[in-house]
């Protein structure tokens, strides 16, 4: 199994409230919607390898 690692981070209570509504419109956590972000972020910046993820 896969281990992951904890973030814990602090925003702006707007940014939160629209993490949440962006998560249930896309039936998912919040913190599985961030990783969601980062992952595609990081990607099209080039620090994770496109095809696996990683």
């Amino acid at each position: 199994m896969a281990r992951t690692a904890s973030l814990g981070l602090r925003i702006e209570p707007t940014v939160k409230a629209a993490l949440e509504i962006a998560a249930k419109e896309d039936r998912r956590t919040v913190a599985s919607y961030v990783e969601l972000v980062l992952i595609e972020h990081l990607k099209a910046k080039g620090y994770l390898d496109a095809e696996s993820g990683n």
